[in-house]
C-alpha cells in the first residue's frame, strides 16, 4: 500500500477539503488555546473544576482534529459525509437552543451560518452536487 497525500483535485473537493481543514483549524485551538477558545465559545471554567478545560483539549479537540484529519488524509466521501453531518446537526442543535433557551442572539446567528456553510461545503461533495 502506498501513502500518498490525496490533494484535492475538482471544485467538490476542495469545497470538502476546505469544510474538513476549517474543522482542523478549530480543533487546533481547542487543543492549543482551551482558555481562549473556550472565551470565544462564550463558556468559562470554574475556578474550581480545572476539569472543563480538559474536556476543551480532550473532547472537543479530539472530535474536530479527528474526523477532520482523517477527512484530509484519506479523502473519502463518506467521511466527508459524515464530516457533513456532524456540522448539520451541531447547526440543529443550535436552532433547537435558540428556539427553546431564548438563545436568539446575533453570536448564535452568526455560528449558525458558519455550521450550516461548513456542513453544506462537505455534503455537497459527498452527494456530489458539486463536481
Amino acid at each position: 500500500m502506498e501513502l500518498a497525500f490525496p490533494w484535492p483535485t475538482t471544485q467538490g473537493e476542495w469545497l470538502a477539503w476546505s469544510s474538513a481543514a476549517v474543522t482542523v483549524l478549530f480543533g487546533v485551538l481547542l487543543l492549543f488555546a482551551p482558555r481562549l477558545s473556550l472565551r470565544v465559545l462564550r463558556l468559562r471554567p470554574a475556578e474550581a473544576r480545572p476539569e472543563a478545560v480538559a474536556e476543551a483539549r480532550a473532547t472537543m479537540s479530539g472530535f474536530y482534529l479527528g474526523l477532520g484529519l482523517c477527512c484530509i488524509l484519506l479523502a473519502q466521501p463518506l467521511l466527508y459525509m459524515a464530516l457533513g453531518f456532524s456540522w448539520a446537526f451541531t447547526a440543529f442543535g443550535r436552532v433547537i437552543s435558540m428556539l427553546s433557551d431564548n438563545g436568539n442572539t446575533f453570536y448564535n446567528w452568526v455560528s449558525l451560518v458558519v455550521e450550516v456553510a461548513l456542513a453544506a461545503l462537505a455534503l455537497a461533495f459527498a452527494f456530489q452536487f458539486v463536481a
